[in-house]
């Protein structure tokens, strides 16, 4: 289905919590495992990548032994605290598996805002590429905030992943969810839902259809998912939504298979 002139050098992949976290609250190591080695894999074939990550409150979730999510903004960021530093030491353990150094990269939105600030993180994503490394990035979810005039949140890892694609002017955004991909309507209610191809533009109509199929996602949801796709088709990037219950599906995805979503402009 991804159709380009050439490969995609650099790609940039962003995992859901439900690929990380099975239904029960426990950790799909499995899951990592597999992500690792196909991300591995990408950059011993030259490629360039950079995985965004969800998961910290999840894994924290497990570590503390909770069954369900604080509502205060305190405890919840004292989980997400807890939950980062597992998933991190998860993904380094895996990595190092096959090989692959990774480095953790927390990032608030108030930081991407200000020229200075931004130019930095760029500068360190593409010195951290050049030397071979994956970056992990997640949202600094320990202080990250969104208040009146102080706004520091993305909102979610959708959009943070399609910040990044932009900052790191990557040429494809692989976006694994608990989905197949877009469809008309929610497939878990609608047998007759039908799974979208392709989508060249995003509008009040694909809204209204996101909003329909919400409840059957992760957190981000699916209006979640076309806004972050609007933002990668702006800069004239491409993005595919994709189930993640197998990472090895970013292996069909790059040699062209019909799977998921591909938001990409008209073909010039």
């Amino acid at each position: 289905m991804y159709e380009e002139n050439k490969e995609p050098k650099r790609i940039v992949v962003k995992v859901g919590t439900t690929t990380l976290i099975y239904p029960n609250g426990n950790i799909n190591l499995a899951s990592i495992d597999e992500l690792a080695l196909v991300l591995t894999d990408l950059q011993n074939r030259g490629k360039e990548v950079i995985l965004v990550s969800s998961g910290a409150i999840g894994v924290g979730l497990n570590q503390l032994q909770l069954n369900q999510r604080p509502i205060s903004i305190p405890e919840q960021q004292a989980v997400a605290a807890v939950g980062q530093a597992e998933l991190m030491d998860i993904y380094n353990q895996r990595f190092q598996i096959y090989s692959q150094q990774t480095a953790q990269v927390l990032l608030t939105r108030d930081i991407v805002e200000y020229p200075e600030s931004r130019n930095n993180v760029i500068n360190t994503l593409e010195e951290l590429l050049n030397m071979g490394i994956i970056p992990i990035i997640n949202e600094n979810d320990t202080v990250a905030v969104d208040e009146l005039d102080h706004l520091t949140k993305f909102g979610d890892n959708d959009q943070l992943s399609a910040i990044v694609s932009e900052l790191t002017r990557a040429e494809l955004l692989i976006m694994l969810s608990d989905i197949d991909g877009f469809y008309t309507d929610n497939p878990l209610k609608n047998s007759q839902a039908q799974l979208y191809q392709r989508i060249t533009e995003i509008d009040d109509k694909l809204m209204e259809q996101a909003g329909a199929s919400n409840n059957h996602l992760g957190t981000g949801g699916m209006a979640s998912k076309l806004k972050a796709a609007k933002r990668v088709l702006d800069a004239q990037g491409s993005m595919i939504l994709a189930n993640g219950k197998q990472p090895k599906i970013i292996f069909d995805i790059l040699n062209g298979a019909e799977v998921g979503t591909l938001f990409k402009g008209e073909l010039t």
